[in-house]
C-alpha cells in the first residue's frame, strides 16, 4: 500500500512551491542519474510517460534499443531541504521500464525486487537492513577541487575541537531528519577525517533508496562547508578504510525469523542456515559488495576490515558478527561491503546467498571467537577459514564461478558488470604507479 497517491504528490508540489522534479535512478555501478523536469511535466511523469535514452547509461542497452521509460515510485517523493532562487526541487526514485511496459532486466532496483519476491515466495514478509556507511571529509582547494588535506585529527568517538567535522556532520544529520530519516547515531570514526552516520533499519528496497539519498545529502552538505565527502573505500594509505556494514534480518509478519529464545545463542535454524549461505557465497558476491580496484586496499589485516570468511558473536575480525541484541533486534551483521557498492545489487546478492542457505539447510562452521588477524596461515587452514578475494580480478573470477550469485544478477547485469570491471582491472594493471617509480627508478 503506497503512502502517497498521485493526487497527494500534485498537492504537495503546489503547497511546497516545488518548481523542478528530479526523476532519479542508478546505473549498474550505483551512480545516481536523473532527468530533471519542470513542474508542468509532473503529471506526465506520474503516469510513467517520461522517456530517456538508455544507451547513454553505463550497463543499460545498445543504441538500437535505447528508448526506456521512467516509472516513479510514489513512496520516494521528497522535497530537498536546500533550494535555489527559482523554487524548491523535489525528487522521485524511478524504476526503469521497456517500451512494452515490462521491467528492464538490468535495472538494479528491479534486480533487488526480484530477490525480494523470492524471499516472499519462501514465506518471508520482510528483509530488513540497517546500513552503517562511513565516509571521509577532505578540504577543497581555492578552485573547489578536493585535496588530500583532512579537516580534522580526530579519532573514534572524538568531539570538537579535535573533530572539526562535527558541525558539518550535524548539518548532515539535521538535513537527513528533515527528509524523513531516523538517524540513530552519528560519530567520528577511527581515522582522522572519517565519519559514520547510522540510520534506522528499513525494508531492503527502502534501505537501498536511503543509502543513495544519504550519499547525495552528505556530498551536498559537505560542499556547503567547503569540504569534499568521499565514499571511496580506501582514500589514504596507513589508516582504516570506509566500510558499510549491513545488518540483516528476515521477518514473518511481526516475528523476527532469526530469533529463537530456546537456542543457546538465541538464533533460529533459519538464522543459522542464512548465515551459512552468506559464508558459502561470500567470496563470490565480493565483486558486487566491494566493486572497485581500491576496495581491496581496505580488505587487509590490521584496519578493522574483514578479510577472512568466518563468523562470531564475540569478536570483530571475522566477516560476520552477531550483535548482542535479541528478540525483534536479532540480526547478522555482514562487515565486508563498502560504500562504493551499488546498494540494490549488494542487498540482492547477499539476500540470495542467505536464501540459498535456507533452501539447502546449510550448516555454518563453528564460530571463531579468537582474533583471526593474529592466527597463522596454518592455524586458519586448520579452522577452515578462507580468505576473501585479494584483488578485483580474483573477485570477478569467483563471481563468474557461482551460479547462485550469477542468477541473482541476471544475465544482462552480469555480462555488463563483468565487462566493465575487467576493463577497470586492466586499466589499473597496465598503469605505472608512483610506488613503482619510488621503488625502482634509482635502484635499477
Amino acid at each position: 500500500m503506497s503512502k502517497f497517491t498521485r493526487e497527494d504528490i500534485m498537492r504537495m508540489a503546489q503547497e511546497e512551491d516545488v518548481r523542478y522534479i528530479r526523476l532519479q535512478f542508478t546505473d549498474l555501478m550505483g551512480i545516481i542519474k536523473n532527468v530533471e523536469i519542470p513542474l508542468s511535466q509532473l503529471p506526465k511523469a506520474l503516469d510513467g510517460k517520461m522517456m530517456f535514452d538508455g544507451s547513454s547509461i553505463e550497463g543499460f542497452v545498445r543504441i538500437e534499443e535505447s528508448d526506456m521509460y521512467l516509472v516513479p515510485d510514489l513512496d520516494t517523493w521528497v522535497v530537498f531541504p536546500w533550494g535555489n532562487e527559482f523554487g524548491k526541487i523535489a525528487r522521485l526514485i524511478c524504476d526503469i521500464h521497456m517500451p512494452d511496459g515490462s521491467p528492464f532486466e538490468g535495472d538494479p532496483r528491479y534486480i533487488l525486487k526480484r530477490a525480494l519476491k523470492e524471499a516472499e515466495e519462501m514465506g518471508f514478509t520482510a528483509f530488513n537492513v540497517g546500513p552503517e556507511p562511513e565516509f571521509f571529509l577532505f578540504k577543497l582547494d581555492a578552485k573547489g577541487e578536493p585535496t588530500l588535506d583532512l579537516n580534522d585529527q580526530g579519532g573514534y568517538f572524538d568531539f570538537a575541537p579535535l573533530d572539526s567535522g562535527e558541525n558539518c556532520r550535524r548539518d548532515i544529520v539535521l538535513t537527513l531528519e528533515k527528509m524523513g530519516f531516523e538517524v540513530e547515531a552519528s560519530h567520528h570514526e577511527v581515522a582522522p577525517g572519517q565519519h559514520e552516520i547510522d540510520f534506522k533499519y528499513a525494508n531492503a528496497l527502502q534501505a537501498a533508496d536511503q543509502i543513495l539519498t544519504f550519499k547525495l545529502v552528505v556530498k551536498t552538505i559537505a560542499q556547503k562547508h567547503g569540504l569534499h565527502a568521499t565514499f571511496m573505500p580506501k582514500p589514504l594509505y596507513g589508516v582504516a578504510g570506509s566500510g558499510m556494514h549491513a545488518n540483516q534480518s528476515l521477518f514473518r509478519g511481526k516475528e523476527n525469523a532469526f530469533y529463537d529464545e530456546s537456542d543457546v545463542m538465541g538464533l533460529s535454524q533459519t538464522a543459522k542456515h542464512y548465515l551459512a549461505g552468506i559464508l558459502q557465497h561470500a567470496r563470490s558476491f565480493t565483486a558486487i559488495t566491494n566493486p572497485l580496484v581500491n576496495s581491496y586496499k581496505r580488505l587487509v589485516p590490521g584496519y578493522e576490515a574483514p578479510c577472512y570468511v568466518a563468523w562470531s558473536a564475540k569478536n570483530r575480525s571475522p566477516l560476520i558478527r552477531i550483535p548482542a541484541s535479541r528478540g525483534l533486534s536479532t540480526r547478522i551483521e555482514v562487515r565486508s561491503p563498502d560504500p562504493a557498492t551499488n546498494p540494490y545489487l549488494a542487498l540482492a546478492v547477499m539476500l540470495k546467498a542467505g536464501l540459498d542457505g535456507i533452501k539447502n539447510k546449510l550448516t555454518p562452521p563453528p564460530a571463531i571467537d579468537r582474533n583471526i588477524y593474529v592466527m597463522t596461515e596454518q592455524d586458519r587452514e586448520a579452522n577452515g577459514i578462507e580468505n576473501l578475494p585479494a584483488t578485483l580480478k580474483e573477485a570477478i573470477e569467483c563471481l563468474k564461478a557461482d551460479p547462485v550469485i550469477c542468477e541473482a544478477l541476471g544475465e544482462h547485469a552480469l555480462v555488463h558488470f563483468i565487462e566493465a570491471k575487467e576493463i577497470e582491472w586492466d586499466m589499473f594493471r597496465t598503469r605505472v604507479h608512483d610506488w613503482e617509480r619510488e621503488q625502482y627508478m634509482t635502484a635499477y
